[in-house]
């Protein structure tokens, strides 16, 4: 049991420290920016599996968010149901991710970021110029609320909508965890580290990039679907691709190829823009030297960092007290 929560830690204190959230914050606009950036992160995790795990810099994981956002955007307003819209939203989005995935994934490096760069900005060029289906320039105004389950309403009722969110990224933290430390999590890590030594392994690195490219663009089209019915109001602009480097900021911030450094990093820069809210204008020129900074001293972000610091002293103290049991040995010899 012990080992299990140790594992699972992360999933421990998203829910004791979530859970209490709304009782110890009396202000709603609090729980408001929280849960988004509970939404953001579960598209930070999508990005995390493909670039932190894979080493693929997918510069479109901002069109993906907004193919789920869309497709749940449209279907709710047509009068489908918010649960099945999710599911659609989810799977649509990870067919068109299987698609630029068979193309992409034959490309490497700079020629896979560059394009899916170009994809990403077709998805928002479609959206923008679709009006028929996606509202164009103005956008998708007054996305239903989810239907309610049982006695629970999120119509109006802003906490359900908070425990509704934070439901799905526990959910989301919890099996991003399992395929990070299954066979497959790590046959990622052995791509990212070495195609050649993965290749000679008999590991098939078109196949499995396949799968991780597709399992990012599902919890991108699960954040865009969560997106579309909490702020209920949806523009081209959020499948733009300022979007993706918002995205892999929070990524870059938290610690890329770390499990909690998703939570961390979005939270932490959510919180801090709010803050600065007023210098909205200068928020890269603020942000920009921040981040290169992190880049150039802490390139494995702050849970990276944090993670490497405590290694180091756990493998000090292993070497002390291995030198203390030569010496106890020696001296008894």
């Amino acid at each position: 049991m012990a080992q299990m929560i140790r594992k699972q830690w992360l999933f421990v204190v998203l829910l004791v420290i979530g859970g209490v959230l709304p009782f110890i914050v009396p202000n709603q606009y609090y729980l408001y920016v929280t849960a988004l950036g509970f939404i953001w992160a579960i598209a930070v995790y999508g990005l995390n599996l493909i670039t932190g795990y894979t080493g693929q810099l997918n510069l479109g994981h901002a069109g993906f968010f907004a193919i789920g956002a869309y497709t749940v955007g449209i279907l709710t307003k047509a009068g489908m149901s918010f649960w099945m819209a999710l599911g659609l939203g989810c799977l649509l989005t990870m067919v068109v991710g299987l698609l630029v995935g068979i193309i992409s994934l034959r490309l490497r490096e700079h020629y896979f970021a560059i394009f899916t760069l170009c994809v990403g900005f077709i998805i928002y060029l479609i959206i923008q110029q679709w009006d028929s289906l996606t509202g164009g320039v103005v956008g998708l105004i007054g996305v239903p609320y989810p239907e309610a389950i049982g006695p629970i309403i999120f119509e109006n009722h802003p906490i359900n909508m908070y425990y509704l969110i934070l439901f799905f990224l526990l959910c989301t933290v919890f099996f991003f965890s399992r395929i990070v430390h299954s066979i497959i999590g790590r046959t990622f890590t052995a791509i990212k580290n070495s195609e050649a030594l993965a290749q000679t392994l008999g590991i098939s690195l078109i196949r499995n990039k396949i799968v991780a490219f597709v399992l990012s663009t599902f919890f991108a089209g699960l954040a865009g679907g969560l997106y579309a019915v909490y702020i209920r109001f949806l523009g081209a602009e959020i499948g733009h691709v300022t979007i993706t480097f918002d995205i892999l900021m929070y990524l870059l911030v938290g610690g890329i190829g770390t499990i909690s450094g998703p939570i961390v990093g979005t939270l932490l820069v959510t919180w801090v823009t709010q803050y600065l809210n007023a210098w909205s204008e200068y928020r890269m020129i603020i942000f920009g030297p921040l981040l290169i900074l992190l880049v150039i001293f802490s390139p494995k972000g702050i849970v990276g960092s944090l993670k490497g610091w405590m290694d180091n002293r756990k493998a000090k103290r292993l070497k002390a007290t291995t030198k203390d049991s030569q010496s106890n040995i020696k001296e008894a010899g």
